[in-house]
């Protein structure tokens, strides 16, 4: 197939890129580069594609409408897997209109691009911040999540809601994913991970939010894409058997779904650091802080119909994923401590 990635310099993005290119799939990459985090860093993940023949970049912004268009009317996509996004909880609160822009008016433009151009599924990244003040353990895509607390999650709610307008509208079949704590080798340096690491080495103390209490479902990159593709491949359909009296959030009369992907084994942040602390060889040095606002204490994810739908069951346990970062960070975290 010939796949659109959005985002391709990213996190997720580039490790789903690769793994498609590996199966023999052609991959158009796309991503504004934009100065979140150490440009550099995007630039290195780029260099793990960029070998493949079958893998073309282009630096282009979801906001513009009419390159978007341009590039699906052109290209003839099989598929759109969509990673784009302003992301971040905490950044959210002192900057409501990056995620305006990326993540309502870009993606409003993604769903107009794939529109035009005809689609065959729309896959896009939501996140398990949705669920916001939701205290129903583990969090299920059939309970409701419209409670946000962070202008983030709220964006993330609408992309829900605006590919549902528009699979009903046009028939365009979408899937949104849930994403729960993503880990792994090339990960984002605003992320805990990485951040607990540079503290670990550097000495710094790392701060342990909500007083120590949190807890995340921390999810190994490897899982990720996997469940991604998975559910790519896998075109979303009608549910046949939905109820318009009783509607279940995860699904519909259109050819919409949303699935949880996570490694549905919440873990403690005091442990999440103990095995880092394994993993590097290094003790961490800690401070007690109270809960951040926008933040949520605990996730855990329901993904009972994710397996159903398309057979995912995560297998990397948190030792065997830190270990596998810890031996990334040591070879290639310290270019990008500093890097722009």
């Amino acid at each position: 197939m010939k796949v659109l990635v959005t985002g391709v310099a990213g996190f997720i993005g580039m490790h789903v890129a690769k793994y498609l290119l590996a199966r023999g799939d052609s991959v158009v990459g796309i991503d504004d580069l934009n100065a979140y985090y150490a440009v550099s860093l995007k630039h290195a993940r780029l260099q793990q594609l960029t070998s493949h023949s079958r893998f073309k970049f282009l630096p282009i912004n979801i906001v513009d409408l009419n390159a978007l268009q341009h590039l699906c009317n052109q290209e003839g996509f099989d598929r759109v897997v969509h990673l784009a996004a302003q992301a971040g909880v905490r950044y959210s609160i002192d900057h409501p209109a990056a995620y305006i822009q990326s993540n309502l008016v870009g993606f409003s433009h993604v769903l107009e691009a794939c529109r035009h151009a005809q689609i065959a599924h729309l896959v896009y990244a939501s996140s398990s911040s949705v669920y916001g003040s939701n205290a129903q353990m583990p969090f299920s895509e059939h309970a409701g999540a419209d409670h946000p607390l962070s202008l983030y999650a709220a964006t993330k709610k609408s992309n829900e809601l605006m590919a549902h307008a528009y699979s009903h509208l046009y028939g365009l079949p979408t899937t949104g994913l849930r994403f729960f704590t993503v880990y792994g080798p090339w990960g984002r340096p605003d992320m805990s991970p990485w951040l607990f690491t540079k503290a670990i080495f550097d000495k710094q103390p790392i701060k342990l939010f909500n007083h120590g209490n949190m807890q995340r479902d921390f999810t190994y990159i490897d899982d990720i894409v996997t469940g991604t593709v998975k559910v790519m491949d896998q075109i979303a359909t009608p549910d046949t058997q939905f109820d318009q009296h009783h509607p279940d959030p995860a699904c519909s009369h259109a050819p919409y779904r949303i699935f949880n992907i996570g490694n549905h084994q919440p873990e403690s942040l005091l442990f999440f650091i103990q095995t880092l602390e394994q993993a590097l060889g290094c003790k961490a040095i800690t401070e007690i802080w109270p809960m951040q606002a926008g933040d949520v204490s605990a996730t855990y994810a329901d993904i009972d119909a994710l397996n159903a739908a398309v057979d995912f069951a995560p297998n990397t346990s948190l030792q065997v994923g830190l270990a596998r970062w810890a031996a990334w960070y040591r070879e290639h975290g310290h270019r990008f401590n500093t890097a722009t």
